[in-house]
């Protein structure tokens, strides 16, 4: 929807006649004939003009004036001049003065991007295809979502998070069943039997029975070259790191990169097993340097070796996936730190919907999108995840100003305002923010929360700070900076 329909008026008015919660008023049959079939709202520019003509008495001459003056009127300021003759033409026509100033306020509208119609029913159609498809096809909507990255509104996070509640099944990045690009599999369940609960009504419009397999692009760092590689001379797949290496000759580095994204699964390696294979490359023969003739005879196995490596916990997981991915199939970050935020009694998103109008609430979680549109008036638009769900998050511009450092630094949010519902669309009016990033911090640091709400307040599950060790608390400082770096990060708009 674009910004001048909504400033005229148009949007909600027309959404309220077509849900028939209120009746269209055409006033006489002249204005029937032009709006008609969009129950009394001018949708399109060409109905402003005909407004204009039958409605105020213009000639097709000052019409079509009146048309370039909407579409230059940043540059000239036209449009205001034909204000008071447009109105005293309706008031001569016998129209209602609130209808004659409504009318022309939402010709003014269209000079804020409106559309002719032409161009809005190519931009429909497009819409109406891929409405369509994201309904009955999810898994093949998505696909071709994050094989169009980057683009668009929508972070590859937020468009495979949304897969998983439609039902579709998603698999992880690796180095033996992964493409360059995300590709299909056939052998999933059919997605309408794993809706999320608040779309279980679609149940009997799903048809995806596919499995995404998400590409080798989506190793952050991976360079496009070391991709094809791997994926040209896997043949039947490979049987570990070294196997890997030599008969491919990436970098090392790749492979370390493919090793933090945990796309060594097929191997039977973790994370971490995997990094240390990586590792065992390194050896006398150098850091590059292939020792082939080494390798003649034998291959060794990463399994050849035990690493004794302690495992990471789910929640350090979940988020070194985030830190190489952007994204993660594991666990959503705030299902490890769910204690600490039921201890503040903070509601989960999808229990937004259930809760009282005007009420008081508090939610808290990543911060997916920052939004300042122009046209807001300094409004800034936030959306907020945690494992349930996404809240909508409305900031008026004296709370941002009060609040610029945790509104634009924070990838942990917790917001408490009044919650405002309109239908299916819930917003929060943003009164207190309070940033808790450092509780992902604790996460990136393998710390366990539950064993953190029972410390004492100055102690971590590592026990207490080494007090005045300045070069050890240099370099806790310098982790956590490398740490919050690799936190997921919203994405701004203007």
């Amino acid at each position: 929807v674009r910004p001048g329909p909504i400033q005229g008026n148009m949007v909600h008015p027309y959404l309220r006649r077509r849900q028939r919660l209120e009746q269209p008023v055409y006033y006489d049959d002249k204005l029937k004939d032009v709006l008609g079939r969009t129950l009394g709202i001018p949708l399109f520019q060409e109905q402003a003009m005909q407004i204009a003509i039958v409605g105020a008495g213009f000639s097709p001459g000052k019409a079509d004036s009146l048309r370039r003056a909407m579409a230059a009127w940043r540059r000239t300021g036209k449009i205001a001049q034909f204000g008071e003759e447009f109105i005293a033409g309706m008031l001569a026509n016998n129209y209602p003065l609130d209808f004659a100033k409504n009318c022309f306020a939402q010709i003014q509208g269209f000079a804020e991007y409106g559309f002719p119609e032409s161009h809005a029913a190519s931009f429909a159609l497009l819409v109406y295809a891929s409405c369509w498809l994201k309904c009955h096809y999810p898994d093949v909507f998505a696909t071709a979502l994050l094989n169009s990255q980057p683009m668009g509104f929508y972070a590859p996070s937020q468009i495979i998070r949304d897969a998983i509640e439609h039902g579709v099944e998603v698999r992880a990045v690796d180095v033996n069943l992964s493409d360059f690009e995300c590709v299909l599999e056939g052998d999933s369940r059919p997605a309408r039997d794993h809706l999320w609960p608040q779309h279980q009504s679609m149940t009997g419009h799903v048809h995806a029975q596919k499995a995404i397999r998400l590409g080798l692009t989506h190793a952050q760092g991976l360079a496009e070259a070391d991709i094809n590689i791997i994926v040209a001379r896997r043949g039947a797949g490979y049987d570990s790191v070294r196997d890997l290496w030599l008969r491919t000759q990436v970098p090392i580095a790749a492979l370390e990169k493919l090793a933090r994204a945990d796309a060594f699964a097929s191997l039977g390696l973790s994370r971490r097993e995997a990094l240390w294979a990586v590792k065992g490359l390194i050896g006398t023969h150098g850091a590059d340097t292939l020792p082939l003739f080494v390798a003649a005879g034998s291959v060794q196995t990463d399994a050849d070796t035990e690493t004794g490596l302690p495992k990471m916990l789910p929640g350090e997981e979940v988020i070194h996936d985030y830190s190489t991915l952007s994204f993660s199939l594991k666990g959503h970050p705030l299902q490890f730190i769910r204690p600490v935020l039921e201890a503040r009694r903070i509601t989960c998103c999808d229990q937004l919907l259930a809760a009282r109008p005007g009420s008081r609430i508090e939610v808290a979680g990543l911060v997916l999108v920052r939004q300042r549109p122009g046209t807001a008036s300094g409004v800034i638009f936030a959306t907020l995840e945690d494992e349930t769900g996404i809240a909508n998050i409305v900031i008026w511009p004296k709370t941002f100003e009060a609040n610029r450092k945790t509104v634009l630094g924070a990838r942990l949010l917790a917001v408490r305002g009044q919650l405002q519902r309109e239908g299916l669309v819930v917003h929060i009016i943003a009164e207190q923010l309070t940033d808790m990033t450092h509780h992902l911090l604790d996460l990136a640091h393998g710390q366990d929360i539950g064993d953190k709400i029972l410390a004492r307040g100055d102690e971590g599950r590592s026990g207490p700070h080494p007090g005045r060790d300045h070069k050890a608390m240099l370099e806790i400082e310098k982790a956590r900076r490398a740490a919050y770096a690799a936190l997921p990060e919203g994405r701004n708009f203007h």
